[in-house]
């Protein structure tokens, strides 16, 4: 049975053209912003949230010429629902020591901001030198707490969108440019 590509319910919102360009763009402008804080033989550490930021993650350093180390953290507040359920639930914690390390970290989206801000709430107690913050998308309208954003990819609306790492019950994240899921009816 052959299944239209990408499927018929989502609507292209970023082509992957525009998506990587932007990318190498902001990988780009993260390598010379850490260059001049990063002593000799010193590696930045990049924390990825999984699931969502694996792809995002491994364009985004492949554009940084700099020495990075990369961990990961998984985080759920979702629950395979379109809405958060404010509570944070860490799945997976990070292997890699930060203490006195400068950390970056990447995530595929920012929206009510509440896992983003329990995440980095919970890395500055263990006392890195400095932790900043990347994300592919920012859905700044729908942020519930305050969230400072040093790396932005694409400032979104408020649809719910996938591709590029960002799903759906863990559906449409292979997809290569990013779409906007239409609601069932």
């Amino acid at each position: 049975m052959n299944t239209p590509f990408p499927p018929p319910d989502l609507t292209p919102v970023f082509s992957p053209e525009v998506v990587a360009q932007r990318v190498k763009d902001l990988g780009t402008q993260i390598a010379t912003d850490y260059r001049s804080l990063l002593e000799p033989q010193e590696l930045l550490l990049t924390i990825g949230i999984l699931n969502g930021a694996f792809i995002f993650l491994a364009d985004l350093v492949r554009a940084m010429d700099i020495p990075l180390e990369i961990d990961f953290v998984r985080l759920t507040s979702y629950q395979d629902r379109l809405e958060s359920s404010n509570y944070v639930v860490m799945l997976k914690n990070l292997e890699k020591e930060i203490k006195n390390r400068h950390v970056l970290v990447v995530e595929d989206i920012a929206d009510c901001g509440l896992t983003l801000s329990w995440l980095l709430d919970y890395l500055r107690q263990m006392g890195p030198k400095s932790i900043r913050l990347a994300v592919a998308f920012n859905k700044e309208e729908r942020r519930r707490v305050e969230l400072a954003i040093d790396y932005v990819g694409f400032n979104v609306e408020k649809d719910f969108l996938v591709g590029y790492g960002l799903d759906f019950a863990q559906s449409y994240r292979h997809l290569p440019g990013v779409h906007k899921l239409k609601a069932s009816s």
